[in-house]
């Protein structure tokens, strides 16, 4: 049975969603014995070692990036590294359920984002919808003294980073292979790491001769 595009892509999100998952537990549990950007930077060297191993095998690897690209490019590395820190920063603090209930807002805020910057057609049942699940998200999260706090604002700002990352890949042109965007992505996280344990190191230091 040949599949839509959207069907396609509703496929394609729902496993990239589960390894998403997978992924955070595995970090919510390195980061209980390594620090945040050190596990940051373990990961970002294992995720772009094995992106550029897929990428070569796929042959779909270039460094030409068509020059209307560059920009979406460039801001989709910025909203992915900002998403990053952001979310394993809540990750460290929050109960995994919690702030997995506050990511299930992101694909309401996508579609959303799409319908308001993009011009994309939502209709009014898909718009009800959409505040239906933004109201079930708000039930979840508890938005009270107790069950909101500065993580959880934290998280929030994660989601409407990775709703930029994701409107500024629409706007990427088929030209721009994936991997290339994976690549670039993953690339800007593991510096992005490397530069926090940087300056975590210097922190430290600091502290040292101070005392």
């Amino acid at each position: 049975m040949q599949l839509s595009d959207n069907a396609r892509g509703a496929l394609y999100m729902n496993v990239a969603m589960a390894a998403f998952t997978i992924n955070d537990a595995f970090m919510k549990a390195a980061m209980q014995t390594i620090p945040l950007f050190q596990a940051i930077s373990l990961r970002g060297a294992m995720a772009t070692l094995a992106l550029i191993v897929i990428a070569s095998r796929m042959g779909g690897l270039t460094l030409r990036i068509p020059r209307r690209d560059m920009g979406y490019l460039a801001l989709r590395c910025l909203a992915e590294v900002a998403g990053t820190a952001l979310f394993l920063t809540a990750l460290t603090r929050m109960e995994f359920a919690n702030l997995s209930a506050i990511l299930q807002a992101l694909p309401l805020a996508v579609t959303l984002a799409a319908a308001v910057f993009l011009k994309e057609p939502i209709g009014w049942r898909r718009l009800t919808a959409i505040l239906v699940g933004f109201i079930g998200v708000l039930i979840i999260i508890r938005p009270g003294p107790d069950g909101f706090d500065t993580w959880a604002l934290l998280a929030l700002a994660a989601v409407l980073c990775i709703v930029l990352r994701d409107l500024a890949t629409k706007q990427m042109s088929r030209a721009l292979p994936s991997v290339t965007v994976a690549v670039c992505a993953a690339a800007a996280v593991l510096v992005m790491g490397l530069f926090g344990m940087w300056v975590q190191g210097a922190v430290r230091c600091g502290r040292a001769r101070s005392s």
